[in-house]
Parts: structure tokens; sequence; C-alpha cells
């Protein structure tokens, strides 16, 4: 350690009590956190590149400062969904530090890995109040039916009005008109349990068939259209 040449005239002045890190809350524990291998929980963080034309869902769940489960949620550009399968394979393993100053290949992502530290080290962590945590593979509870994401996509101009796309229900096949053509319900399929009953050996037919459902007021409808056609 070198010193300047005025620290070096400067006489020593005791320090007076030493108390540490302020606590955090950790998987049911209150927890000084003085390195990376202090941090355990589960959180997320959500992240988007320079032009904001994507954006990313990254949630990690970390035991002793290693992370130990990685889900990668993207949305909105498609070279980021092959970002997300290499981030994927890069995280589990390394500490939060290792990871924090990784390339996780898109900005987006690099931006959630950004956030999703700054809420574990400060202990805004999902799991910062139950016990032990959550066991590893617990991120994919917030995923839909069949492992999907959650999205909704929703399209609309002045001039023709709104158009539901997809919704947390599942891929919008109609959407229901009432007699002031004002949207009151939608005709869906769930993709993700289709997808499930078709690789079980289902007929496609019968499986979509099987996972179609309504929303809303769906049958007193006056008129339907197809939101991608009409």
């Amino acid at each position: 350690m070198k010193y300047s040449h005025e620290v070096e005239q400067m006489c020593s002045v005791a320090k007076g009590p030493h108390h540490g890190p302020a606590p955090i809350p950790e998987e049911g524990r209150w927890v000084k956190a003085y390195q990376i291998s202090d941090i355990s929980g589960l959180s997320h963080g959500v992240g988007w590149c320079a032009p904001q034309q994507g954006a990313c869902k990254l949630t990690l769940n970390v035991k002793e400062g290693i992370i130990q489960e990685a889900l990668v949620e993207t949305l909105g550009c498609s070279g980021m969904t092959h970002s997300a399968a290499m981030a994927g394979e890069i995280l589990p393993g390394k500490t939060l530090l290792e990871a924090l100053n990784t390339d996780l290949v898109c900005d987006a992502i690099n931006v959630a890995m950004r956030e999703i530290f700054l809420q574990l080290v400060y202990g805004r962590s999902q799991t910062a109040f139950s016990e032990d945590g959550l066991p590893v593979g617990a991120s994919l509870e917030d995923l839909g039916k069949g492992l999907r994401s959650q999205v909704g996509t929703i399209f609309s101009t002045t001039k023709t009005g709104v158009r539901y796309l997809e919704m947390a229900e599942g891929y919008i096949l109609s959407v229901a008109l009432d007699e002031n053509d004002e949207a009151i319900g939608y005709r869906f399929v769930k993709l993700g349990k289709m997808m499930e009953d078709i690789r079980r050996g289902v007929d496609p037919a019968t499986a979509f068939e099987k996972n179609t459902g309504t929303y809303g007021r769906y049958a007193g409808a006056v008129k339907y259209i197809d939101p991608r056609e009409e």
C-alpha cells in the first residue's frame, strides 16, 4: 500500500465502534453481507437495450453467492432470443460478481443482470422472508401452462381500434364485439397445453379444440373478428 507524502505526515486517530454493514433479509434470516458468498435469494431483473427495441426479464436463484438457476425471458427482438440461449448456458455456476462482469451477449440481458444484482445485494429478493428460500427450479412457476412465458400483445390504431393478439390465457383466435363495435371478449387457445397434448400423441385437431376457451361476454356478441385479418 502506498501513501501520499501528506498522509505519511499525519498522526493516527483511533477508529470508533465498527458495526459493519446493515443487515439485509435473506431467505428468512438477517445477514450482514461482507462478501459475495454472503448473498442468497431468488429475484428478478428487467433490462433493455440502447435503442429500447427489446427487453429481458431475468430470474436468478442464488445460493451462497453462486447462481444455481437462471430463467431468461426476452421480448421484441429476434436476435435477443439467441442471446438468451447463450446467457442460459453462461450464468449457472458463476458467482454474482462474475456474472455481473461477464458479457451476456445482449445489452438488455446485461442490464437485467445489473438490475437483479442490485435487488439481491440490497436484500430486495422475492425470498427475503422465506425460510431457506426456494428450491432450484422455482423460477418455472413464473411461466404459464406448458412452460411458456406469459405474454400480452395488443395492437391498436385510431382508425381501426384495438386488436388483442395474445393474452395470459393464450393466443387470441377471435375478438367479440357488441352492437357498438366495442370489444367485449375473446376466444383463445392455450398453446403450451395444446403442444403438450400433441407431444403426448393427441390428434392436433382434438388438442386444439380441447385447449380453446373464451373470456368475457364472448357468447353474447353480435359480431366476431379475426384480430390478425379483419
